[in-house]
């Protein structure tokens, strides 16, 4: 009995240094009060402007904000409804494309990213100028099986004209199955092609995706999740899962829904308000991740 208490006392000290060890997830601003859902983030011209959406049950705008957080432009987006914005990115001319792709009960049939032009940024309404519509060939039923509840996507970026998705497993029985899709990026409807699969891990609030990003150079990815980050490195072309991956840890939870680069070599990492908790945008290196404890 003795020995037992000697242990667990050690293990308890082990646990204790362990967790003050740990480095917090820096952060860069508390978001303003009224975003308390911001569910995409991404940068504008080069990195110099943070832009935030939020998710369904939200306005159809867009908003810009100042190197302290707070809201310095917002732009409605006239002709299009927020039914479920779940990301946001950005091309190489500047361009910003709205994910509206929410699904989380898998019965959705008007699935759609929709695109607003560089040059109308700086405008306070906007039409988007191009609506992009697709579907998954693998689904058949709406809603499907319990079981096979795999098509909400929380993230996406666009790469080489294409729009590279991530599921959020919604599955019964979940195993951190994500798959990747590719959408082209045409005005209409298209059949999202089934790329890869990856498994992450088998705890929904640890490993179930939420956002995803490419670096402003091509050749780094990066899944969201509440508490972890992976990262694909080395691949060719978009077999992005083909790549080495190193998951990170962010040794913190909370409800975390957007990610992006700020450059090469920096996330930045949006999370949504509940009660006390979260309501953040932080910032923080991939160095920083891949060494922390």
């Amino acid at each position: 009995m003795k020995t037992i208490k000697i242990s667990f006392f050690i293990l308890s000290l082990s646990v204790l240094f362990c967790c003050n060890d740990r480095k917090e997830l820096p952060v860069l601003f508390p978001l303003p009060k009224k975003l308390k859902e911001v569910s995409g983030i991404t940068t504008s011209d080069s990195g110099k402007h943070l832009w935030v959406i939020e998710d369904s049950g939200n306005k159809n705008e867009l908003y810009r904000l100042d190197p302290e957080g707070k809201v310095d432009h917002t732009l409605v987006v006239q002709n299009v409804k927020n039914t479920d914005w779940e990301d946001l990115t950005t091309d190489a001319d500047g361009n910003m494309y709205i994910g509206d792709f929410g699904n989380n009960d898998n019965i959705r049939q008007d699935l759609a990213i929709f695109k607003v032009n560089a040059g109308d940024l700086a405008n306070t309404a906007v039409n988007a100028s191009e609506q992009v519509f697709f579907f998954y060939p693998e689904q058949k039923e709406f809603p499907p099986k319990k079981t096979e509840r795999f098509y909400d996507v929380e993230g996406f970026f666009i790469f080489k004209d294409n729009f590279y998705l991530f599921t959020k497993n919604r599955s019964k029985g979940f195993d951190g199955t994500t798959f990747l899709y590719r959408v082209p990026n045409k005005p209409g409807k298209h059949a999202a092609k089934r790329l890869g699969t990856f498994k992450t891990c088998d705890i929904f609030n640890h490993c179930a995706i939420t956002s995803a990003a490419i670096s402003p150079d091509g050749k780094k990815v990066t899944l969201l999740s509440h508490t972890k980050v992976w990262l694909f490195e080395n691949f060719k072309g978009d077999a992005f899962f083909n790549g080495t991956m190193t998951r990170l840890e962010l040794n913190h939870m909370s409800q975390k829904e957007a990610i992006t680069f700020k450059d090469d070599h920096t996330l930045l990492i949006a999370d949504e308000r509940v009660k006390k908790n979260g309501g953040n945008v932080y910032e923080v290196s991939l160095a920083s991740l891949k060494t922390k404890p």
